[in-house]
């Protein structure tokens, strides 16, 4: 069996599923956009810098979800699926996912699954390895962080676990992928056997071809 894992933002998808879902908010009137949408940019630019506080994120990102009921949050989510989710969904992509059929296939990203398990079914992706927004027992999110975020070295943990749970090791099998756009994801992309460059940012470009790895555009 071999395994196949995709990061989402800006590698599945033709933008940042974190940083658009903010922007719906606020285009939706839900947030403040003189603050917000500030503090918004400011954490997309810091995530491509290889600066971000992902604590400090999370608990910025998060909040949103603990100040409505489920129901409401998914209303939305409906809405901005249709209006900036599949646009961003573009046919390169979709056949890159198709090209694994018959592997062990996940999305693994530092976006919440809130935001993210929506987009992996739509994708045909059966499994999500994402960071957990924590809930109370009445299922309401409660605006902080359930576990490791999966960020960085957090996303090896999260994978392996994730992995240890269907009784299997990433070693075991024969061929490991990994795509991604993002340096931020070099822990996890020194892990596979098959690390790929995906539209890479400067920092991972660098790398991949410092070490040989493929590259691929499927957005530009």
């Amino acid at each position: 069996m071999k395994l196949a894992l995709f990061d989402l933002d800006n590698t599945l998808l033709a933008g940042d599923s974190d940083y658009e879902w903010g922007q719906f908010l606020i285009d939706t009137g839900v947030l403040d956009r003189g603050d917000y949408e500030a503090r918004n940019k400011g954490f997309y630019d810091q995530y491509k810098a290889g600066t971000l506080d992902i604590m400090e994120f999370l608990a910025f990102a998060l909040a949103p979800l603990a100040s409505h009921p489920r129901s409401t949050l998914d209303a939305w989510h409906a809405a901005f699926m249709q209006g900036r989710i599949l646009p961003m969904m573009r046919e390169p992509a979709r056949e890159l996912v198709a090209r694994h059929a018959g592997n062990l296939c996940a999305v693994v990203t530092a976006t919440n699954s809130f935001v993210t398990a929506p987009i992996a079914r739509a994708f045909g992706i059966p499994h999500l390895v994402a960071t957990e927004p924590e809930q109370d027992g009445g299922g309401r999110f409660t605006g902080r962080v359930a576990g490791i975020p999966c960020f960085r070295e957090g996303k090896v943990s999260r994978v392996q676990a994730w992995l240890a749970g269907l009784g299997h090791a990433v070693e075991d099998f024969e061929e490991q992928w990994f795509y991604s756009d993002s340096a931020n994801d070099l822990p996890l992309l020194e892990r596979v056997s098959h690390p790929v460059a995906v539209d890479p940012d400067e920092r991972l470009r660098a790398v991949a071809l410092q070490r040989g790895w493929p590259i691929v555009a499927l957005h530009r």
